[in-house]
């Protein structure tokens, strides 16, 4: 279900060089957040728990934290929310909610 609901929103959801791609990636352990151009098909940056101490409280806070930080040292404020199928609760709308937090608009 997850791959099929991941198809329907990339079909709508591209990003730009003004507006680029938040996406999110969850694996069994780890979490990861990159900002995507669509248009030239490159990762501008990405930030993931990996980078942050082990047994961190609220790891998707504190991903969400760094990569709106990361965008806005690039001058980055707008940017088009990808949750890649997974659905909006738990750590997904944690780290949405707290980059929001931190000035990104999306």
């Amino acid at each position: 279900m997850r791959t099929q609901r991941h198809k329907r929103i990339r079909a709508r959801v591209k990003g730009t060089k003004e507006r680029p791609r938040l996406a999110v990636f969850r694996s069994n352990k780890h979490l990861y957040a990159s900002l995507i151009n669509d248009e030239t098909h490159e990762v501008l940056f990405s930030a993931s728990d990996l980078a942050l101490p082990p047994k961190t409280k609220d790891i998707a806070q504190e991903v969400g934290k760094l990569i709106a930080q990361k965008a806005m040292g690039k001058n980055i404020k707008k940017v088009v929310f990808d949750r890649a199928g997974y659905k909006y609760h738990g750590k997904v709308k944690a780290l949405a909610e707290s980059a929001r937090e931190q000035g990104l608009v999306f």
